[in-house]
C-alpha cells in the first residue's frame, strides 16, 4: 500500500512533462495517410485505425475501388473514415485532403506523407518529363503534405506528427533507380530542416525509410529492371534476400509498425530523424568488410554490374 508521501510522489512523476509513461488520449485521433489505396499506404491506414486513430484516405481518384475497401476496412476496426481523393503534387487539392478529414472527423493529429512513384531507367536515360514527375510526387507531393497539415496544427495550437516516407535509397542509392533514389534523399534533408523550423510549434517531423518491401511499387522495379537484364519476373526482387542483413524481404506491416510508433505519445520526443526498416540491408557490405567476407561484397559488385552490363 502506498503511504500519502508517496502517492504524492507518483502523482507529480505521471504529471510532469518527459517523466514517467505517456497515457492514452481519451479524446479520438484523426490521421491522414496519403497513397492509402494500397501496399504501404494501406498497411499504415489500418494499423493506425488499430491504435485508435480515425483515418482520412487519400489516394487517386482512379484507386476508387480500393480506397472504398480500405475505407470499408477501417470501420470494421470500430473506426470512423472518410475518402480524400486528389494527387499530391497539386496543393490545392492536398488542402482540400486536409479540409476534409477536418470537417468530417475534427481536429487533425498526425498526417503520413505516403504517396510516392518509382521510375527505373539510368540517369543518362532519363527524360525531363520523367525527372519532373518523380519528384512532383516524390518531393513536391511531400512538401505539399507537410505545409498543409502544419497550418492546420498551428491554427489549432495543438502540436501534431509529420510522418514523411523516405526509403533506403535516401541513405545509399541503388542501381537503375538514380533519381528516384535522388527524391529520397531530397525527403530525408527536408524532414530535417522542417523539423527545426516546426519545433516551437511543439510539431514533430519523421520519416520511415523502408528497405525492398512486397509491394506493387518493387513490381513495378522488378519488371523495369527485367527489362534490362533479363531476369524472368519476380527474380530481381528475390536477388535481394542476399543483400539484407535478416535474409528476408519485408512486408508493408514492418513499415506500419514503425510508423506508429511515430505517431504515438512514445516518439514525442523524437524529430528530424529518418528511420530505416530495412532489415540491416546498409549493414552488410560493413559487416562483410569487417568479417573479411569479401563473396558477399563481390556478389554486391556482381548484381550491380549485371544489372548494368548483361
Amino acid at each position: 500500500m502506498f503511504t500519502r508521501f508517496s502517492t504524492a510522489v507518483l502523482s507529480r512523476v505521471f504529471s510532469c512533462p518527459g517523466r514517467g509513461f505517456a497515457t492514452s488520449k481519451a479524446v479520438s485521433k484523426s490521421a491522414i495517410v496519403t497513397g492509402a489505396g494500397q501496399g504501404i499506404g494501406k498497411a499504415i491506414a489500418l494499423r493506425l485505425a488499430q491504435d485508435g486513430f480515425d483515418i482520412c484516405v487519400n489516394d487517386l481518384e482512379i484507386n476508387s475501388g480500393m480506397v472504398t475497401n480500405v475505407v470499408e476496412d477501417i470501420k470494421a476496426l470500430g473506426r470512423k473514415a472518410v475518402p480524400a481523393y486528389g494527387d499530391v503534387s497539386k496543393l490545392p487539392q492536398v488542402e482540400a485532403m486536409v479540409d476534409t478529414s477536418v470537417n468530417q472527423l475534427g481536429p487533425l493529429d498526425v498526417i503520413v506523407a505516403n504517396a510516392g512513384i518509382a521510375h527505373v531507367q539510368w540517369a543518362m536515360d532519363a527524360k525531363e518529363a520523367d525527372i519532373q514527375r518523380l519528384f512532383e510526387v516524390n518531393f513536391s507531393g511531400v512538401v505539399y503534405s507537410d505545409q498543409a497539415a502544419a497550418r492546420q496544427f498551428i491554427k489549432q495550437r495543438s502540436g501534431g506528427k509529420i510522418i514523411n516516407a523516405a526509403s533506403v535509397v535516401s541513405f545509399r542509392p541503388f542501381p537503375m533507380i538514380p533519381i528516384y533514389s535522388a527524391t529520397k534523399a531530397a525527403v530525408r534533408s527536408f524532414t530535417q530542416s522542417l523539423a527545426m523550423e516546426l519545433a516551437d510549434h511543439k510539431i514533430t517531423v519523421n520519416a520511415y525509410a523502408p528497405g525492398v518491401v512486397d509491394s506493387s511499387m518493387w513490381e513495378t522495379i522488378d519488371k523495369g529492371m527485367g527489362e534490362i537484364n533479363g531476369l524472368p519476373k519476380g527474380e530481381n526482387f528475390q536477388k535481394t534476400k542476399s543483400t539484407i542483413t535478416m535474409g528476408r524481404t519485408s512486408v508493408p506491416e514492418d513499415v506500419a509498425k514503425m510508423v506508429s510508433f511515430l505517431a504515438s505519445s512514445d516518439s514525442d520526443y523524437v524529430t528530424g530523424q529518418t528511420m530505416l526498416v530495412d532489415g540491416g540491408l546498409l549493414l552488410v557490405e560493413r559487416w562483410a568488410t569487417q568479417k573479411n567476407d569479401y563473396s558477399i561484397i563481390h556478389s554486391h559488385l556482381y548484381y550491380y554490374y549485371t544489372l548494368k552490363f548483361p
